[in-house]
C-alpha cells in the first residue's frame, strides 16, 4: 500500500523546509556521441555536487528540521554516504550525532563523518551489522533514529531530487536512477508519479528491488560488488517498495565492469569524479542494459561522488 504522507505536495513543502539548507544542484547536456551512445544529449542531473558529496544531505536534514530531536541526538547507520549527511546536517543544527558504518566504507566517507565531529563506530562486515548496532544504541541512549532510506521524512527529501529535475529539465522521457534501500528512487517515482519512465539500475551484485519486484515483497538479497558502500544495504525498505511497484517502470542489472567503465568515462567526458553508486545509472546505458529508443529524451541522476580515485599531488611544473 502506497504511504500517504509521500505525495508530491509533501515533497513541495519538504522542499521549502530544507531548500536553505541544501544545494540546488545542477544538470549538464552531454552529446551522447560524446559517450559512445546513439541518442541526443543525454542529461546529468549532478547531485554529487550537493552538500557531503550526496543526495543524502536531503533526507538528513528533512529528518532533523521536521521531527523533535532529543537531547541524546541522532543516530544513523550508514555505509557511508547517509552517514556523512546526517554528521553534516548534525554539525548545522547543533546536535550531536552517532554513526555506524561497516569494514567496507570508503576512507574518503569515514573522514567526511569525522570532519563533522560526529561519534563514528566502525561495525560489523556490512551495513546490515552496522544497522543491527545502530539500533541497540537506539535504545540505550535515546536517540532519534534517522533511517538511511526506510523513513518516510528520509523519502519526502530524497523526492525533492526529482522535483529539481522536472523544474530544471522538463521534456525528458526516461530517468534512470540508481537503486540500494530505495530511498531515492522511491522519492523521485512519488514525485513523478507516472509521468515520465523511471528505470532503476542496480549492481548484479547487489539486487535488492529485483528480487522484490520478482516476489512481490522485500526480501533478503546478495550485498556486494563494487558498489557495496552504497547500493547494498540487503534488502529495499518497506516504504519505499510499493512506490517503485506503482510507478518506476523496470529495474536493470549492471555489473562491477560497467560502473567502472562509467566512473572512467565520467571523468574522462564531463570531468566529473563519481564513486561507483554515483556512476550506476550511467553504466546501464553504457553497457546498453538499457536501450533507449532513438528519440527518447534520457536523464541520468549521478547521485555520489565520495571516491578518493582521484589524487591530487603536487605539479610544480603545471603551467
Amino acid at each position: 500500500m502506497l504511504h500517504k504522507a509521500i505525495d508530491r505536495d509533501s515533497i513541495a513543502a519538504a522542499e521549502q523546509l530544507i531548500r536553505p539548507w541544501i544545494r540546488r544542484t545542477p544538470v549538464v547536456e552531454v552529446d551522447g556521441a560524446d559517450l559512445g551512445l546513439n541518442l541526443r544529449n543525454l542529461v546529468l542531473k549532478l547531485e554529487l555536487l550537493q552538500h557531503t558529496g550526496s543526495f543524502k544531505t536531503r533526507g538528513a536534514f528533512s529528518n532533523l528540521l521536521s521531527r523533535e530531536v532529543p537531547a541524546a541526538g541522532v543516530v544513523a547507520a550508514s555505509g557511508g554516504n547517509h552517514g556523512a549527511a546526517v554528521a553534516f546536517a548534525a554539525h548545522k543544527v547543533r546536535v550531536p550525532a552517532t554513526i555506524f558504518v561497516p569494514q567496507v566504507a570508503s576512507p574518503s566517507k569515514i573522514e567526511c563523518i569525522r570532519r563533522y565531529g560526529a561519534n563514528l563506530m566502525i561495525v560489523g562486515d556490512s551495513y546490515a551489522e552496522a544497522l543491527a548496532a545502530s539500533e541497540v544504541w537506539t535504545r540505550q541512549s535515546g536517540a532519534l533514529p534517522i533511517h538511511a532510506y526506510n523513513g518516510v521524512e528520509t523519502l519526502l527529501g530524497q523526492g525533492t531530487v526529482g522535483m529539481e529535475v522536472e523544474q530544471q529539465a522538463p521534456d525528458l522521457d526516461t530517468l534512470l536512477v540508481a537503486v540500494g534501500g530505495g530511498g531515492l528512487i522511491g522519492g523521485i517515482a512519488a514525485w513523478y508519479r507516472g509521468r515520465i519512465q523511471i528505470i532503476g539500475v542496480e549492481p548484479e551484485a547487489a539486487p535488492t528491488l529485483t528480487h522484490a519486484l520478482a516476489v512481490g515483497r522485500p526480501v533478503d538479497a546478495p550485498a556486494g560488488g563494487v558498489a557495496a558502500d552504497s547500493l547494498a544495504p540487503k534488502r529495499v525498505g518497506e516504504i519505499a517498495f510499493p512506490i517503485t511497484q506503482a510507478f518506476v517502470k523496470g529495474v536493470v542489472l549492471v555489473t562491477d565492469e560497467a560502473i567502472r567503465r562509467a566512473q572512467s568515462t565520467l571523468w574522462d567526458v564531463v570531468r566529473i569524479a563519481a564513486e561507483p553508486g554515483g556512476a550506476a545509472a550511467l553504466a546501464a546505458l553504457l553497457s546498453k542494459r538499457y536501450e533507449p529508443q532513438s528519440n527518447e529524451r534520457v536523464g541520468v541522476v549521478v547521485c555520489g561522488g565520495n571516491t578518493s580515485a582521484v589524487s591530487f599531488g603536487t605539479a610544480a611544473g603545471a603551467a
